[in-house]
């Protein structure tokens, strides 16, 4: 059997490439409407529709920004959550009785910096190199990171399956079907046979009277019904304000972190040299002006999404076009609140059922990126990087929180993986690894020699 991956969906034919742009929007969808539904329990209206406008218009200046070469797509970050809660609840100076939808402006403002703060280190890569940079970030810092990005999110999958476990192992079992013993067309959107086949599942549980495991009802097509079928995703405009920034600002640190373990994620995956060609520097750019973007007029903070890393793995198809047909088709969805309602009402043990097999990919191509660099774990010093990196990655659960100038930051577990593993790599004596010396696997890493 064939398994060489397919770098040009053209091949395939229009109709299919818009199936497997239909299965990346599905991967990406519930996550990145969660991001505003979050964010709205702490009091800030943050709008759907406007997040699914600037997923799609992010993810299109991204590809821009790295010559078309990398099939990625952003959708909301979760990282910016802690921030958002923090804004939320806070009553002192100028924010004393401030209305919910100035005080999101003001959030807002904030993140825009953070975006901004992507072009510093953007710069520093420019100037010294890739190569110089990756040193700090050998396979055996990599790796853990990789993995722990695909465990960090195993709770989640677990929590929305456990809303209805049956509907959840239907939409798995529909996917690893499809995706062992599919023919043709079918081997390659698995997740989209998913999504389809325990939404039908749910449809026929929810008219026999089923109900999910808290007795609430599987299908709720209330905001569906209300919604209307075309609309302007409202569009808010960014205020600037030092204490926001200062809330906001300081998060691009750990999702600059994940965005480098993302980029070597999704190198090793599509097995392309994507920290060199575009670069490293490149990708930065295009994240961190998406995430400026969107928030300038009213989305959330963008960042490269693992759940579409997932279905690059499942489907063997590279090409980003089909990436960039998810975000058209993404940006559509912002214009028709009905659409993105039917959508919306998906159970979310479906996402969960869906989940557990995307999350489990990246974690899984983590470990196949220290096995292909060949890092030896026989080395002390390997083991306590990797170790501490797993710890750091998926002990904060909860992130961690400092106050700087009176203002609380909050670091995610994943931020607080890398810069552990950066300085500890940096530190500790015994460094085994040499750039250069294997080919193959630092061209698994994304890097040319």
């Amino acid at each position: 059997m064939n398994n060489a991956p397919i770098r040009d969906a053209r091949t395939l034919g229009v109709p299919k490439m818009i199936v497997l742009g239909l299965q990346h929007m599905f991967a990406m969808f519930g996550a990145t409407i969660l991001v505003p539904i979050l964010v709205q329990s702490y009091g800030l209206p943050l709008n759907i529709q406007t997040t699914l406008f600037f997923a799609g218009i992010g993810t299109l200046f991204f590809h821009i920004c790295a010559k078309m070469k990398v099939p990625a797509f952003l959708g909301s970050s979760f990282a910016f959550l802690g921030g958002f809660a923090t804004m939320g609840s806070m009553t002192s100076g100028i924010y004393e009785n401030m209305p919910a939808e100035e005080k999101l402006a003001y959030a807002l403002g904030g993140v825009v910096i953070a975006g901004l703060v992507y072009l510093v280190l953007a710069a520093i890569i420019k100037a010294v190199g890739v190569k110089k940079v990756m040193r700090f970030l050998p396979p055996a810092v990599t790796g853990p990171i990789i993995i722990c990005i695909g465990l960090s999110l195993a709770p989640s999958a677990v929590t929305n399956a456990s809303s209805n476990w049956l509907l959840a192992l239907i939409a798995l079992a529909t996917i690893v079907i499809f995706n062992i013993w599919g023919k043709g067309m079918f081997k390659i959107i698995p997740i989209l046979m998913g999504v389809v086949i325990s939404y039908i599942a749910a449809v026929i549980m929810n008219a026999c009277g089923m109900t999910n495991a808290d007795g609430s009802a599987i299908l709720n097509f209330a905001g569906v019904a209300s919604a209307n079928w075309v609309g302007l995703p409202p569009f808010t405009l960014a205020k600037f304000d030092i204490t926001a920034i200062l809330v906001m600002a300081p998060i691009a640190l750990a999702t600059m972190m994940e965005h480098i373990g993302d980029m070597s994620a999704i190198s090793a995956t599509t097995e392309q040299p994507f920290m060199s060609d575009p670069g490293l520097h490149r990708t930065l750019i295009g994240d961190g002006l998406a995430t400026s973007l969107s928030a300038m007029f009213g989305g959330p903070a963008n960042t490269t999404y693992g759940e579409n890393t997932g279905v690059l793995v499942l489907s063997n198809v590279h090409d980003p076009k089909v990436v960039r047909l998810a975000a058209v088709f993404a940006i559509v969805l912002g214009f028709i609140p009905k659409m993105a309602e039917v959508i919306g009402s998906m159970p979310s043990a479906i996402v969960g059922g869906v989940s557990f097999i995307l999350y489990g990919m990246i974690s899984a191509i983590g470990v196949r990126n220290i096995v292909e660099n060949k890092v030896d774990f026989t080395n002390s010093r390997n083991l306590i990087i990797a170790a501490v990196i797993l710890v750091c990655g998926l002990g904060f659960s909860g992130g961690l929180t400092f106050t700087v100038a009176g203002t609380p930051i909050t670091l995610t577990g994943l931020a607080i993986a890398a810069i552990a593993g950066v300085v500890l790599n940096a530190i500790l004596p015994g460094n085994d690894y040499e750039f250069g010396t294997n080919p193959d696997g630092d061209k698994n890493r994304g890097i040319h020699q």
